[in-house]
């Protein structure tokens, strides 16, 4: 099935948090609130109220894409809304719906209850003051009393009931506190899904762990995918965030029993960890530059990198095959921080002789000495950077100075406190100086993959990554990069 986009009506002056009038009044109207663009109300976006149990009556919507006859079991994807949303709301400011018309499968967006907001076992503290909220349930063993979860549940089994769903391969996803709803579906009855998926939450440790330390999981291994835009937020520094970040990766790495040192991949602004477990596998992502929500193609690379790839057999065992895309980190990728004695290479943590030296260019402003920063900078050791480049390297007996001599056969001469290289007898200004630090000469990393190789060099919190192609490193990757490199 070929996609096509229809245009939209911009309503830049609407940043209500869901605007009714795209329901009700408009549904070409698109709006870009908090980062979160929407797309045009779909047309056969279809609403239902029903009872499915306790004789409470709840909300959804279904997607059935155009090509669905009933002939053949079709995947289900559950997509749950962020705090404060609905269902249609989900609907439009994902790309689900787009991608199950290319892909066949159907899609339904529950509604949380009367406040919007999914009961959350393990936060109760953080809801005692929101009047109507549904009981939740103290203790992790009974889950089986909490209503979202049960509506859920009973969605999944009423769309199966009605559709030709093939129940090997059943997805979940959601934002922001759908994410928490998805993860929470996913650690009690992940034995029903074949992949989780979510955006812009953090789970806290009353969720995952019990008093006694202990994880909470009664749904075993399920593929998982985390999403996390780099402007999160949601109250917590930086510090906290990571931490969350990484509790997260650590609980279900756990789960899955995968090996905790990812291929790492960066694509534009999107910074992919790739897991592979024995029982499951996990896909982490931090998105450079995005405020709290889900990025608008969020779905296709749920489905492109881990949905497509994995499904239930008769047994309930996770079955894994080749996804869309391979879940393989940079064919060329180099990953270098300030002060830490590692670098990210091939893939690897791999020593280095000294450690990298962020170093400050200086100009120095008038007679009475007064300076200014002109750049910083972050200078490697010249020997690692023949070894990178598979170029011949060859220090002078006092290592203050260094040549190298490329496999195109260029050959690059350094010397301490010079701010040029000689290259193939032209001098050439660098960035900064030349440093010597523990017998061996540093340079600037930037200037010589940008200069000498035309190379894409991105940096953030003292790291520098360098690849062939473009890319944005993002606060989060850079500080789980220096985990693995610690």
């Amino acid at each position: 099935m070929e996609l096509y986009l229809h245009a939209g009506n911009p309503n830049d002056a609407n940043r209500e948090y869901v605007p009714t009038d795209i329901k009700n009044v408009d549904h070409k109207m698109t709006v870009n609130e908090n980062g979160n663009n929407s797309i045009c109300y779909p047309d056969n976006l279809m609403e239902f109220h029903d009872a499915l149990l306790d004789g409470r009556v709840d909300t959804w919507y279904e997607y059935v894409p155009s090509t669905y006859d009933g002939s053949r079991p079709v995947p289900l994807v559950v997509s749950n809304h962020g705090g404060l949303m609905n269902g249609w709301a989900q609907a439009i400011y994902s790309s689900w719906t787009l991608l199950a018309e290319r892909e066949g499968f159907i899609c339904v967006f529950p509604d949380a209850h009367d406040f919007q907001m999914w009961t959350i076992m393990g936060m109760a503290d953080r809801f005692k003051d929101v009047e109507d909220h549904l009981p939740i349930p103290e203790e992790p063993e009974d889950y089986r009393d909490n209503q979202d979860l049960n509506f859920v549940k009973a969605l999944i089994r009423h769309t199966q009931e009605k559709y030709n769903i093939d129940a090997g391969r059943i997805y979940m996803q959601g934002m922001s506190m759908g994410h928490m709803m998805t993860d929470q579906f996913a650690r009690y009855y992940g034995d029903l899904l074949a992949g989780a998926a979510g955006s812009g939450a953090s789970p806290v440790a009353s969720q995952l762990y019990d008093a006694e330390g202990k994880r909470i999981n009664y749904g075993g291994p399920v593929d998982i995918w985390i999403s996390h835009p780099e402007w999160n937020g949601m109250g917590a520094d930086d510090d906290a965030e990571h931490r969350d970040q990484r509790n997260g990766r650590e609980y279900w790495g756990a789960v899955n029993e995968c090996d905790m040192v990812p291929q790492i991949r960066i694509e534009g602004e999107y910074n992919y960890a790739f897991y592979t477990g024995k029982k499951g596998n996990m896909v982490w992502v931090d998105i450079k530059n995005r405020d709290h929500g889900q990025a608008l193609d969020e779905a296709f690379l749920y489905w492109k990198y881990l949905f497509s790839g994995v499904r239930r057999d008769g047994e309930g065992n996770l079955v894994h095959t080749r996804t869309m895309e391979d879940r393989t980190g940079d064919k060329f990728g180099i990953a270098v921080a300030d002060g830490v004695k590692k670098a990210w290479f091939r893939n690897q943590a791999v020593e280095l002789t000294t450690a990298p030296v962020l170093w400050q260019k200086l100009k120095y402003h008038g007679l009475n000495g007064g300076q200014m920063v002109r750049g910083e900078y972050l200078c490697v050791p010249v020997s690692f950077l023949a070894e990178v480049f598979g170029a011949e390297y060859t220090p002078s007996p006092d290592t203050l100075e260094a040549t190298v001599k490329l496999q195109d056969g260029r050959t690059v001469q350094f010397a301490r406190g010079i701010i040029g290289a000689m290259v193939d007898q032209e001098l050439t200004a660098m960035y900064c100086e030349a440093l010597h630090r523990n017998g061996e000469l540093l340079v600037s990393v930037e200037w010589f993959c940008k200069y000498l190789f035309g190379l894409e060099v991105t940096s953030n919190h003292g790291m520098v990554y360098i690849t062939d192609h473009f890319a944005e490193l993002s606060q989060f990757m850079a500080e789980l990069i220096r985990d693995l490199l610690k």
